[in-house]
C-alpha cells in the first residue's frame, strides 16, 4: 500500500473515530487477529517475536539474532501470506553496521513493506552505554537518516521519539507519524516493573505534540504503550493531549495471551470455570475499576471512600496505589476528567448554559464549578464558551 493511500486512510479514520490503532506484532497469528480486530497499521518488530518467545521486548537490543533479518523473514514468511489489506511497517534497526541504508530500504520496499519504523531505537538507551554507542557512531542521527531516505522512496514512516529534540529532528526528516515511545508496557508476568505514571506520560507527551503542531501540524501524533495498557488509560491521554492514535505491542499480544492461557489452563486444572484462586489477577490490586467508574459515572456524586469499601480495599492503600500508577490523586484525576468533559460540552454546544454544563459533569454547586474551572483552565466557563464560538 503506497504512502499517499495510507495517509488518506489515516485522515479519514481520524475524522470518523478520532483515533488510529497500530499493533506491533511478532507472529502471523497475532498479525491476523489484530487485523481482524480493526488495526489500521501493523508494525513488524523483532520485539514482537521475542514476546511470543516468552522474552522481554528489550531482547531486541541484544545479540540474540540479526534484527533486520528476523523482521524480513517474519514479514515475508508469516504475515504477508495471510494479511493483505493492512499496511505493514518494517521495524528497521538503522544502526546495523552491516547494511547500507539506501540499498536496504530499497530491499524493504521491494519485499512489499509499506514503510518503516525506527525500532530498535537508540532513544530508549541512556547512561554510559548510550555515551559509548555515540562515541563509536551508533547514534539517533542514523535513525533520522533512515526516515529521511524512506521518504525519498515514498515509503510511509513512523518515528519513535522520547523528547522534543528527537521530535524536531524527525519532523525535519519528514516523518508521517510522530509516536511518543513511553517505554516497556506495564502489566502481566513480563511487564515493566518500573514505569512512569499516566500523569507524567501526559505531561511529556503534550510537550512533544506541541512541537509537532508548531513545526508540522499535518503530522499524525500517536503514543506507544508504556504505562498506558488499557482503554481507560488511553481515553485519559486522548482527552488530555492531542494524541490521534495508539500503538500497542504487549497490550495486543503478550498480556491477552498471558491472561487467557494462564486462566484457562489453571481453571481446567482446578475444574472451575471462574476460580478466584486461579485468576490471573488474583492478589493483584488494580486501579482500572476506579478509572472505569469515573468514566461511566462522572456526572454523578462519586465517593472514593465508598468505592474503596465496596472493593474491600483499605482506603489509604488504594489511594497510594492510585497515586503511584496514575501520578496524581483520585480527586485530582476526577477533577481533571470532569473539567475536560465540561470543555468538550462548551466547545460543541454553543447554546447550552454554563449551569447545565456544571450539572452534566457532576457539579450541583455552580459557584464551585466556576471557581475550579477558572483556577485550572485559566478563564471562566462563559468566557471559554465565547472564545470557542469565535474560532
Amino acid at each position: 500500500m503506497d504512502r499517499e493511500k495510507i495517509i488518506r486512510r489515516f485522515r479519514d479514520q481520524v475524522n470518523q473515530s478520532g483515533h488510529i490503532i497500530g499493533a506491533a506484532v511478532g507472529s502471523g497469528l497475532t498479525a491476523k487477529l489484530a487485523a481482524l480486530g480493526g488495526a489500521d497499521i501493523l508494525l513488524v518488530l523483532s520485539a514482537g517475536k521475542y514476546r511470543i518467545m516468552g522474552r522481554s521486548s528489550f531482547s531486541s537490543y541484544f545479540c540474540y539474532g540479526n534484527n533486520n533479518e528476523q523482521v524480513m523473514e517474519l514479514g515475508k514468511r508469516e504475515i504477508f501470506p495471510i494479511v493483505r489489506d493492512v499496511p505493514l511497517l518494517f521495524g528497521l534497526m538503522a544502526t546495523d553496521p552491516t547494511i547500507q541504508l539506501y540499498d536496504y530500504l530499497q530491499k524493504i520496499k521491494a519485499a512489499g513493506f509499506s514503510g518503516v519504523v525506527n525500532f530498535p531505537t537508540v532513544s530508549l538507551i541512556d547512561g554510559k552505554f548510550r555515551e559509548a554507542l555515540e562515541e563509536e557512531g551508533t547514534t539517533f542521527d542514523r535513525e533520522v537518516a533512515a526516515i529521511k531516505l524512506a521518504n525519498h522512496f515514498e515509503m510511509f514512516t513512523v518515528a519513535f521519539v522520547t523528547n522534543e529534540e528527537e521530535t524536531r529532528q524527525m519532523l525535519v526528516a519528514g516523518a508521517d507519524v510522530i509516536c511518543v515511545h513511553l517505554g516497556l508496557t506495564r502489566g502481566g508476568f513480563l511487564g515493566a516493573k518500573k514505569y512512569i505514571s499516566i500523569d507524567d506520560a501526559q505531561k511529556s507527551t503534550k510537550k512533544i505534540f506541541d512541537v509537532c503542531r508548531k513545526l508540522k501540524p499535518e503530522t499524525f501524533c500517536m503514543i506507544y504503550a508504556g504505562p498506558a495498557n488499557t482503554l481507560v488509560d488511553m481515553k485519559y491521554l486522548f482527552h488530555n493531549t492531542e494524541c490521534q492514535g495508539y500503538i500497542g505491542g504487549s497490550t495486543f499480544d503478550r498480556i491477552p495471551i498471558e491472561q487467557t492461557i494462564f486462566d484457562t489452563v489453571r481453571n481446567f486444572k482446578r475444574g472451575s470455570e471462574n476460580s478466584e484462586e486461579g485468576s490471573y489477577s488474583s492478589g493483584k490490586i488494580s486501579i482500572d475499576f476506579l478509572l472505569r467508574h469515573v468514566e461511566e459515572n462522572y456526572f454523578d456524586k462519586i465517593s472514593f471512600a465508598e468505592l474503596a469499601d465496596s472493593a474491600n480495599i483499605s482506603r489509604p492503600y488504594l489511594s497510594q496505589r492510585f497515586k503511584e500508577e496514575v501520578g496524581i490523586s483520585f480527586s485530582e484525576y476526577l477533577l481533571s476528567f470532569r473539567l475536560n468533559k465540561a470543555k468538550e460540552l462548551l466547545e460543541r454546544e454553543q447554546n447550552i448554559s454554563c449551569k447545565e454544563v456544571a450539572l452534566q459533569v457532576g457539579y450541583s454547586d455552580y459557584a464551585q464549578f466556576t471557581k475550579m474551572f477558572k483556577k485550572f483552565i485559566g478563564e471562566s466557563p462563559s468566557d471559554y464558551q465565547k472564545r470557542c464560538a469565535c474560532v
